[in-house]
C-alpha cells in the first residue's frame, strides 16, 4: 500500500512530537527534552506561560487524551473482531459435523471474512483514523504545545502539584 503523506506536510520525525518519542517516555531512562529522566515529568512551567494558557493547552491535553483512550477502543474493536471472524471456522466445522452443512455453509459465505465497513476490514478502520484524524490531532496538540509552552506538556499538572505537594513526602522528595 503506497505511503499517504501527512496531512499538515509533516515527516514522521515532526509527527512523533508528542507520542514521548522526543520527551523521552515512562519508562524509557532517557531525558526528556527537560532534562527530567524518563519519567514522564517536567521540570516547573515556565513563568511566563499565563494561567488561561495552562488552561487552554491543559483541555488541549485533555482532548488528546481521550482521542489516545478512542483509539484504544478502536484497536480493541479491531482484535475482538478478528477473534471473532477466526472464531466463525470453528463454528463452521462445527456444524457440518453436526450434520448442518447447509447453514454451516450459509455462516462461511455470509461471515467469514466480510468487510465489517464497505471494502474495509478492521485494520483498515484504523489506519484510517491514524492517517485521517490521530495524526493530525497529534501534530495540531504538538504544534500549539511548541509555540506556546516551549513544548512543554502537562503545565496545569505541574502547577497543580506546586500548589498541592507535601513539604517533604516519604519517598524522601521534595
Amino acid at each position: 500500500m503506497p505511503q499517504v503523506g501527512h496531512p499538515l506536510g509533516m515527516d514522521s520525525s515532526e509527527r512523533d512530537r508528542g507520542r514521548g518519542t522526543e520527551h523521552g517516555g515512562f519508562g524509557t531512562g532517557r531525558p526528556g527534552r527537560d532534562g527530567a529522566a524518563g519519567l514522564g515529568t517536567e521540570q516547573d512551567p515556565p513563568p511566563e506561560v499565563g494561567a488561561a494558557t495552562v488552561e487552554a493547552l491543559g483541555v488541549l491535553s485533555k482532548a488528546l487524551e481521550g482521542t489516545e483512550r478512542a483509539r484504544g477502543h478502536l484497536y480493541g474493536f479491531h482484535q475482538t473482531t478478528g477473534e471473532a471472524d477466526r472464531m466463525l471456522t470453528e463454528a463452521v466445522r462445527m456444524l457440518r459435523e453436526a450434520g448442518h452443512g447447509g447453514h454451516a455453509d450459509l455462516v462461511e459465505r455470509e461471515l467469514v471474512g466480510r468487510d465489517v465497513l464497505p471494502d474495509m476490514w478492521t485494520y483498515q478502520v484504523v489506519e484510517a483514523y491514524d492517517r485521517t484524524y490521530y495524526e493530525a490531532f497529534v501534530a495540531v496538540e504538538a504544534q500549539v504545545r511548541d509555540d506556546l509552552a516551549a513544548s512543554r506538556r502537562h503545565l496545569a499538572e505541574a502547577r497543580m502539584r506546586q500548589a498541592r505537594r507535601t513539604v517533604r513526602h516519604e519517598n524522601g522528595e521534595r
